[in-house]
């Protein structure tokens, strides 16, 4: 199968404009860790994720980093489009956190394809409204919901099947837009609780039942 026919929105093209997509485009691999953008840094091309997972984060002024949002594998990075469309530099850095494979659109086929392609502009219109009520989402939590609900909802989706997930104080903070501080606080709470257990750079969930009975609390 193509990787064009992985996304539902270009796949409808028509075959001119498919084939001026693949032809012109490039496949990348990256390994995990590799600082896909950062800023001051100006996009050179559309980024569509073919396998693996892009953490994009902000760092403040304060040095506290922030997890905006993570690309996965079928999606488009957000930050990127407003980029090339806004003709403007990034803000935020883009991290693999896995090895990812990725389609690589050039500006040039960008810019041509949004001025004269309907279909073109709505996939790409699209998948950043998709995405703008995303962050909207992470900005109504960081600013309306408690962080021990937060937490508890971080640490059930992070962990997954498993009952122990890898990441330090510093990282669940970043995903919570919050202090270490404050993070290591709340992680003390659940274990006096009983639900937790902490050590070097890992937490154990020892009740995820009452970590999920929180995590869904209004």
């Amino acid at each position: 199968m193509n990787w064009i026919d992985r996304f539902e929105g270009l796949s409808r093209l028509e075959p001119r404009l498919r084939e001026r997509i693949v032809s012109q485009s490039q496949v990348v691999n990256l390994p995990a860790n590799t600082v896909l953008f950062g800023p001051g840094k100006r996009p050179e091309n559309l980024l569509l994720l073919l396998n693996g997972t892009v953490r994009v984060q902000q760092t403040t002024e304060g040095g506290r980093e922030i997890v905006l949002y993570r690309v996965h594998a079928g999606e488009s990075c957000v930050m990127t489009t407003a980029c090339l469309l806004a003709y403007e530099d990034y803000s935020a850095e883009g991290i693999a956190e896995t090895d990812v494979e990725a389609a690589a659109i050039p500006r040039r086929v960008f810019d041509d394809l949004v001025a004269k392609s309907l279909d073109f502009r709505n996939f790409v219109f699209s998948a950043y409204s998709r995405r703008i009520t995303d962050l909207f989402h992470v900005i109504e939590e960081i600013a309306f919901q408690k962080v021990d609900i937060r937490l508890a909802q971080k640490l059930v989706q992070l962990a997954g099947e498993s009952d122990t997930l890898h990441a330090t104080h510093a990282q669940l903070a970043a995903e919570l837009g919050t202090a270490r501080e404050v993070i290591s606080r709340q992680l003390q709470e659940f274990q006096r609780r009983g639900w937790v257990e902490t050590g070097r750079g890992t937490v154990r969930l020892t009740d995820k039942v009452a970590l999920r009975s929180l995590s869904e609390a209004e």
